[in-house]
């Protein structure tokens, strides 16, 4: 039995990560807050580069820096309006992808507790322009 190095490998990889930003990106294109906020002729390039910064992040290849330099997370999402509402419609869809992945309990809890700090740092609107009033 070959022990994984680090948790990119351990929970399965390119592969895992590539199904739960599939999924993910499955679900946006259609949402009705997060979709307007992509270019609808980028989806492919959106998905490549979450699975690359997911993937780096957890310690697979260093494939995001060496495209795209330091991934300034803020910085890159500055001028899209994220206010609470997009940032709980994000982590609501990423919740659904992550569903029937194969890791354990504390590989999801660890990735899921990434994904809340992310959300929650993006957000950078206020009052949230998606809030129904």
């Amino acid at each position: 039995m070959t022990v994984p190095e680090n948790f990119y490998d351990a929970v399965g990889g390119e592969e895992t990560f590539s199904l739960i930003v599939h999924r993910f990106y499955e679900q946006v294109r259609t949402d009705d807050i997060l979709g307007p906020m992509y270019p609808p002729d980028d989806w492919e390039g959106a998905e490549q580069r979450l699975k690359m910064f997911l993937a780096q992040y957890w310690g697979g290849p260093s494939d995001y820096s060496e495209q795209r330099g330091h991934p300034r997370l803020r910085m890159r999402h500055a001028h899209f309006p994220i206010g609470v509402t997009a940032a709980q419609r994000w982590l609501e869809l990423m919740d659904k992808a992550m569903q029937d992945v194969d890791i354990t309990p504390e590989q999801h809890e660890a990735i899921w507790d990434h994904m809340l700090r992310v959300a929650d740092m993006l957000i950078n609107s206020n009052p949230d322009p998606h809030e129904k009033r």
